[in-house]
């Protein structure tokens, strides 16, 4: 294959669709819009969810519940993924963000207690589950809540 001899694959490159252009283009006088009606006028339509009148989904629906716009977000990390780190090493956010534990810290990490340690680790979290706790502990290590 040479330079000259390339060409894109079939049906990549297509005219775009002159809409107005008169009779002979396919789309002219009413531009595919039809004839009158809310639809043909410049500007015209409905805004999304209208349904011609009827009570719309979202106003027939119950609403319910709450959203608390304070709540914290934390990073989860189950206790598998610390496997990787030497034995004594002192675990911290930045050290988890660095290594590609976790991809962003949010309101801070949590530690799970998913999976077995095998490692003896200090472990800086904001936060600790009970079995997580109790599993670092056992494998010889220390939790220190940030």
């Amino acid at each position: 294959m040479k330079l000259h001899e390339l060409k894109p694959s079939e049906g990549t490159r297509t005219n775009r669709n002159r809409v107005g252009r008169g009779m002979s283009s396919g789309n002219g006088k009413t531009s595919g819009r039809g004839h009158k009606g809310q639809k043909a006028r410049s500007g015209g339509g409905t805004r999304p969810g209208f349904e011609g009148g009827q009570m719309p989904l979202f106003q027939r629906l119950p609403k319910r519940g709450f959203t608390n716009i304070h709540r914290k977000e934390f990073t989860i990390v189950n206790l598998d993924a610390l496997n990787r780190f030497e034995d004594g090493t002192e675990i911290t956010p930045e050290l988890l963000l660095e290594e590609g534990v976790v991809s962003k810290l949010n309101a801070g990490i949590k530690v799970l207690g998913k999976g077995a340690i095998e490692k003896k680790l200090t472990v800086k979290a904001h936060k600790f589950s009970a079995s997580a706790v109790e599993a670092i502990e056992a494998a010889g290590g220390k939790t220190e809540v940030i």
